[in-house]
């Protein structure tokens, strides 16, 4: 018998181009100017590196030595706990694991915490590569919202409904990508509760800890005390803009008995694929203790960038919703046509490449979605022309 093979269901995404995927091919096929305001990339978003610094501590001679830790390597982790003290957290070096991604560090948890068919609960809107990563694992993910009233707010009510005998976990990011959103000290204790209540592990993403945008900021859950089973995840992407390092964690924090559990399943997990190399992980000590010097430089590009969509949101039909952290900002629009179709006219007719607010589960008309990383001057001629679009519009009787 002979046929082709058959692959996983798992895998039957739909691979297609979009409308504004085809539309950003073209306008740079026909060599015309655009503005990306979707960039998040900091190494090609004109920053400052200290190349020597940071390639030097790769080379040294004794990491062509293979000694595999499925853990990571003790010096390297306990470099990450010194950047957690750095944050009030007490956090033992045994209780990290070191992975590639935090990409990576959510399917050892998926594959921990979840059987086929199991489901994590997770805030909406967010970041769409998760899905990704649960239909890998084979389990669901299901959203819970958030809402916005003069700032964003996680609705309780709306997720305890969602918890049903099959849920395993709820994952937070803190703050949100894309809204900003910082978990209140009341959310965490109420997300505890019900954690508690239903024996749910919480995960929860911290990669944009570091990047506040207002004054006293909430802390990391590595902070305080953990009544249930915690993961905390973060990595060098973002804390020290080196997203080609490949270096993540999994912080993990709970009760004695079940975390000493998690710990040993998640070895065992590490263990079968040892992810992490050696060079990169000896050099994570230096690139965690020289990471103020980008982050200044960041955190100045995030405050500008934010500073001048405001100046020139002023007096338009488009409003700028309250955002805490990170690096990006959604914007209100004019719900005249769906998000996609909006994206690709500014594309094609502006040059200006944005987000559809639809890409992180937002409804499919009014929303944005900018980063707030590209070059200022970019950044706001950006703007500039977005404004235009829509007072046009505005204007029209």
């Amino acid at each position: 018998m002979s046929g082709a093979p058959r692959f996983s269901a798992r895998t039957a995404w739909d691979l297609s181009e979009t409308e504004l995927t085809r539309a950003v091919r073209a306008r740079r096929a026909a060599g015309l100017p655009l503005i990306d305001l979707t960039a998040s990339n900091p190494t090609r978003c004109g920053f400052t590196y200290d190349e020597a610094a940071i390639l030097a501590p790769l080379a040294r001679p004794e990491f062509l030595v293979y000694d595999p830790d499925p853990r990571g390597m003790l010096t390297a982790r306990e470099a990450v706990s010194r950047y957690y003290a750095d944050h009030g957290a007490a956090l033992p070096a045994e209780n990290l694991f070191l992975t590639p991604s935090t990409s990576e560090a959510y399917s050892y948890l998926f594959r921990v915490l979840c059987d086929p068919g199991d489901e994590v609960l997770i805030a909406q809107p967010s970041y769409p590569l998760f899905d990704f990563l649960a239909q890998i694992e084979s389990i669901r993910l299901l959203p819970y919202p958030l809402f916005y009233d003069h700032g964003w707010h996680l609705d309780v009510e709306a997720l305890r409904s969602r918890i049903s005998p099959r849920t395993r976990a709820i994952a937070v990011v803190h703050p949100n990508n894309p809204t900003g959103h910082f978990t209140k000290c009341a959310e965490r204790g109420e997300l505890e509760a019900i954690c508690s209540e239903h024996g749910l592990a919480l995960i929860v993403d911290e990669v944009f800890l570091d990047y506040p945008l207002v004054e006293n900021p909430e802390p990391s859950f590595a902070c305080g005390d953990h009544p249930v089973l915690t993961f905390v995840l973060s990595g060098l992407s973002k804390i020290a803009a080196l997203p080609q390092m490949k270096a993540a964690w999994i912080a993990s924090f709970g009760p004695e008995t079940v975390l000493e559990q998690a710990l040993e399943r998640i070895e065992v997990v590490a263990d079968t694929f040892l992810s992490m190399n050696a060079p990169v992980q000896g050099a994570l000590s230096e690139w965690l203790q020289s990471r103020g010097a980008i982050q200044r430089q960041i955190q100045v590009r995030l405050r500008r960038n934010l500073a001048a969509l405001d100046r020139e949101l002023g007096g338009s039909p488009i409003s700028r919703l309250e955002v805490e952290g990170g690096w990006y900002a959604t914007l209100r629009v004019p719900a005249i046509e769906p998000d996609e179709a909006l994206a690709v006219r500014l594309v094609r007719d502006f040059g200006v490449e944005v987000h559809p607010g639809h890409f992180f589960g937002f409804p499919e008309r009014g929303w944005l979605v900018l980063s707030l990383s590209p070059e200022e001057a970019d950044f706001l001629y950006g703007i500039q022309l977005i404004r235009t679009v829509f007072s046009e519009i505005a204007s029209r009787p």
